[in-house]
């Protein structure tokens, strides 16, 4: 917690929760076991983002793609899901948040919908902390979609060619309603993003941990968000001065080299 300075807090965190299943295989233990332990490591996150304040966290929960895993692994993600939502109503509800999704959530089985559209529905006036599942999501189809609606704006009348800007995508970004993500974090040792918040992820700061999901812990965010704080995000724009480095070689009169990224 003393890393990580207070007034310098990402507003919007997404998350790439990643290693469940080789957590599991490590250990001999069924895949299913992972989501299981997963599931928890959701728990302590959430809990340990509200603590801290942050103001909107979204995790990456089912992707599009993921509709094609083994249908036993999906049942058990379905019911992992459900069972989830049940056992933190109270905790939602009791520290404020509000629960929000995104995604193709039609694709999404009733057993889900149950309790995740009224849930949503119980929280919705909670401000102190927005939880964003994602959820049969994708980045490019989110981009898609957003696409969609705007040729249909402009095939009704209702914009113009010129009207269709990036704010205009931007405004049809559920992923987006909650703001731009400031930092992503994917666990479990890979370098890419699966088609996670693309077009929110612009400008975002990307944080990479080896620690599988079911082992990230509170302590792990805060190192998370400890990196963040170090780095100065520019937005396309130029950063403060390069400090000089001075080098001498061998008696020779030394040279200032400066370095700009």
């Amino acid at each position: 917690m003393n890393l990580v300075e207070a007034r310098n807090l990402p507003s919007h965190v997404g998350i790439i929760m990643d290693g469940n299943g080789r957590w599991a295989q490590l250990r001999g233990k069924a895949r299913a076991q992972g989501h299981t332990e997963g599931a928890a490591a959701v728990r302590r996150t959430v809990r340990a983002a509200r603590k801290l304040g942050l103001k909107a966290l979204t995790l990456y929960a089912f992707s599009e793609q993921n509709w094609a895993r083994p249908e036993e692994e999906v049942d058990a993600l379905m019911g992992l899901l459900r069972e989830y939502l049940l056992n933190e109503r109270e905790e939602l509800l009791d520290n404020g948040i509000r629960l929000s999704a995104i995604g193709n959530l039609g694709r999404m089985p009733a057993l889900v919908r149950a309790v995740l559209d009224p849930l949503r529905g119980e929280t919705a006036d909670n401000d102190k902390m927005t939880l964003t599942l994602a959820l049969s999501y994708g980045g490019r189809e989110e981009i898609a979609s957003a696409a969609r609606d705007l040729a249909r704006a402009v095939a009704a009348g209702e914009l113009s060619v010129d009207d269709v800007t990036v704010d205009a995508l931007h405004e049809r970004m559920p992923s987006l309603a909650v703001g731009d993500p400031d930092l992503v974090i994917r666990t479990g040792g890979e370098r890419r993003i699966s088609n996670f918040l693309l077009y929110g992820l612009a400008y975002a700061e990307l944080y990479f941990a080896d620690v599988l999901w079911p082992d990230f812990d509170a302590p792990d965010l805060y190192a998370a968000i400890q990196s963040y704080q170090s780095r100065e995000r520019r937005f396309g724009l130029v950063g403060a001065p390069a400090t000089p480095i001075a080098s001498a070689v061998q008696g020779a009169s030394a040279k200032v080299t400066r370095i700009a990224i």
